[in-house]
């Protein structure tokens, strides 16, 4: 009984500029602009949120399935999938478009200029939760508007626990949209900035989301991160990294650990806990799928951190 993941796919090319954007955008001629960077260094990786939260899930020896609708160029992420034992037997491809890509440009001071390409993603929509294939968790993360919508109805529908995850769709949804998705769902994760935003359209505070479902996740980057369940607020410390190499991607290893631990029926202190730990592991890589460890790694390293083992 696998958990579903409905969300990206995507491959994020990433490119490094040697210098400072601020030197080559000149403030008054903004409205003319035309600026060419040369980046000498880039890298392909294979990304998306389903995507990484079930490479992350795999590491950690639990099953996915993924919910998404890739291009005709999927080949090398198919490729890797399966060198990874992830199932893509839900994982549509839509003739004649591309799979979700990402363009990262980032300068020297950590600034990053980004198209995204949402190709065959905005067809997400066009496939269904198979709510007959044993089920037991979902996860319904950014994606076209239309497949969010249709996913949270189908896993609410069926009865099916899920995790709603707006991330980088909440721009796409007003206020009562955004409620109606709180009140589907049994968790809510955000992280600091979107979570501001999610209370500011629905005219709910922390403790109003929480009350809607079973527990509202924010994360907050360094400051670590808070779950307000149970009528309580568990403030959960970061783990230092052991270096800070690329900060993508450390927000879907979080999830999966969250996962990881509901489908355990951990404590929310260990959930999160384990869940700021994968995070750690995480930052210290570039890419988003480049990390590597197993659970019994985690669970050493979580003993030494936090003092207990689970």
């Amino acid at each position: 009984m696998p958990v579903m993941l409905c969300g990206s796919l995507a491959f994020d090319t990433v490119m490094v500029f040697k210098g400072r954007f601020q030197e080559h955008i000149l403030p008054d001629r903004i409205h003319m602009l035309s600026v060419a960077f040369l980046v000498p260094e880039m890298r392909r990786n294979f990304g998306g949120v389903a995507g990484n939260i079930a490479y992350n899930l795999s590491l950690l020896g639990e099953s996915s399935e993924i919910l998404a609708t890739v291009g005709e160029d999927f080949a090398p992420y198919a490729a890797w999938l399966d060198r990874c034992g992830i199932s893509r037997r839900f994982v549509t491809t839509v003739p004649d478009t591309y799979t979700a890509q990402a363009f990262i440009t980032t300068d020297l001071d950590d600034n990053q200029i980004t198209a995204f390409h949402p190709g065959a993603m905005s067809h997400s929509g066009t496939v269904s939760v198979p709510t007959s294939a044993g089920v037991r968790l979902g996860l319904v993360g950014p994606d076209s508007r239309e497949g969010m919508m249709q996913h949270a109805a189908e896993f609410k529908a069926a009865g099916i626990p899920f995790i709603f995850d707006v991330g980088q769709g909440l721009p796409m949804f007003d206020g009562a949209e955004l409620l109606q998705f709180i009140e589907q769902a049994d968790w809510v994760v955000v992280n600091d900035y979107e979570g501001q935003l999610l209370e500011e359209r629905t005219g709910l505070s922390s403790s109003d989301i929480a009350q809607r479902c079973r527990a509202y996740i924010v994360t907050r980057g360094a400051q670590g991160s808070v779950v307000y369940a149970e009528g309580a607020a568990h403030d959960i410390p970061v783990v230092s990294p052991e270096r800070i190499a690329d900060p993508t991607g450390c927000g879907d290893a979080y999830r999966a650990g969250l996962i990881f631990g509901l489908v355990n029926a951990l404590d929310w202190t260990t959930t999160a806990r384990i869940a700021s730990l994968i995070g750690s592991i995480k930052i210290a890589h570039h890419g988003t799928q480049n990390h590597h460890f197993t659970l019994e790694d985690i669970k050493d390293r979580f003993e030494a951190v936090f003092g207990y083992r689970f």
